[in-house]
């Protein structure tokens, strides 16, 4: 049965990942034809892992990135993603009390030893994921969001699939789990902790904390305790701004390590080390490379670029705007100065335009190469005109 459900899910997110893939911008496509994975780069122990820049998804290194493989709680970023998606959709609130399970109290590993009945606030609940990576605190997250940490697995594993994480299964919300159904692997990860800090870079706020108190209030009556962070690189490596680490007797030493510097944001993700130290110090020559190679160009687009002419409209003209800011992630040492900015528009736009309907383009181009295209997209809807509508125009023109 076990086995069937593995196969069951994997169809199901390979086919989420050919959606996914296929609704790519072109600007998405250019850049993975024109950057060289460099695999041989640096020499890791680690038998798995992949170094990622973030606001581009461009993958700069790999080893085995796509070995499944034992998360332990590098799983949490799955479940992070689920509490900040919740909170982004106002389903829950950082003010409001959670109260432990018996369940949740149960968990074993790496807590911040809830007890059941205990009541603590979905903010300081996060820091114990974070910080500590706290089990029960995960169990306890897992259960208020959506009823059940089985409930809640299953939400993961939707989102696996809808993010495109072909190879990933999960069977628990932290990653305490033995069993060989809860797996994923380095690309999978990259994924996911990139939707994490992308969509939701408040996340920072907590994974850049290092040491941090809170009140256990229980029966017994009020006892703080101390959070420490489980991630050594904030000590270690100046850029460092998360994000989560891992390790069980199963997976070894895992680690997704983000950092940023020169608007550049890292993803390196460690699958499997031997040990705690060669984790850590994997993690941050890919980083440090990462930084060596790469710049960034980012057009913020901020520009007003006028109105376009609608046929058939209740409206003559249509505002129109880039979606949003262009990044190209260059690795070549090219000239920024030398990118020229093209902006091709609709020959017709005929109603009814729909906000953020695509009605043109700007395209980047470098030494004759295009490096990508942003699309631009209407500012306001309009409707179509009907009869009543070219009436009021034709008494405007010839009576006012």
């Amino acid at each position: 049965m076990k086995s069937v459900r593995k196969k069951l899910y994997r169809m199901m997110a390979a086919v989420m990942l050919i959606v996914v893939l296929a609704q790519s911008t072109a600007f998405a496509e250019e850049t993975a034809r024109n950057t060289t994975i460099n695999s041989t780069a640096v020499s890791l122990e680690t038998p798995s892992a992949i170094l990622m820049e973030a606001s581009t998804g461009t993958v700069l290194f790999e080893k085995n990135p796509d070995e499944m493989r034992s998360p332990a709680s590098i799983t949490k970023i799955m479940t992070l993603i689920l509490i900040f998606e919740a909170l982004e959709k106002g389903r829950i609130h950082l003010e409001d009390e959670v109260i432990t399970s018996a369940y949740a109290k149960s968990m074993g590993g790496s807590q911040v030893f809830l007890d059941e009945g205990e009541v603590q606030t979905v903010d300081t609940l996060i820091k114990c994921i974070t910080v500590a990576s706290g089990n029960d605190a995960s169990v306890a997250m897992a259960e208020y969001v959506a009823g059940s940490e089985s409930e809640f697995v299953n939400m993961m594993n939707e989102k696996a699939a809808q993010l495109g994480m072909a190879n990933t299964h999960f069977v628990d919300c932290c990653g305490l789990t033995s069993d060989s159904a809860h797996y994923t692997t380095a690309r999978d990860v990259a994924l996911m902790s990139r939707e994490l800090i992308t969509r939701y870079p408040q996340v920072y706020q907590y994974t850049k904390i290092w040491m941090e108190d809170i009140t256990h209030v229980t029966s017994r009556g009020s006892e703080p305790f101390t959070l420490a962070s489980t991630n050594k690189l904030l000590k270690q490596y100046q850029w460092t701004t998360g994000l989560k680490t891992g390790s069980t007797s199963a997976a070894k030493y895992c680690f997704s390590a983000t950092a940023s510097k020169n608007n550049i944001d890292l993803i390196a993700v460690i699958m499997g080390a031997p040990d705690p130290k060669v984790r850590f110090s994997e993690a941050q020559i890919l980083l440090e490379y990462g930084f060596a190679v790469t710049r960034l160009y980012v057009d913020e687009n901020k520009q007003p670029l006028g109105d376009l002419p609608v046929t058939g409209g209740k409206a003559e003209r249509l505002a129109v705007e880039p979606k949003g800011a262009f990044r190209y992630l260059d690795v070549t040492g090219a000239d920024f100065n030398k990118i020229e900015k093209k902006y091709q528009y609709a020959d017709v736009v005929t109603a009814p335009v729909e906000k953020g309907m695509e009605v043109g383009y700007i395209s980047y181009s470098l030494d004759g190469r295009e490096l990508g295209r942003m699309p631009i997209v209407a500012s306001e809807p309009v409707e179509k005109a009907v009869f009543i509508d070219y009436l009021k125009r034709v008494l405007i023109k010839y009576l006012v």
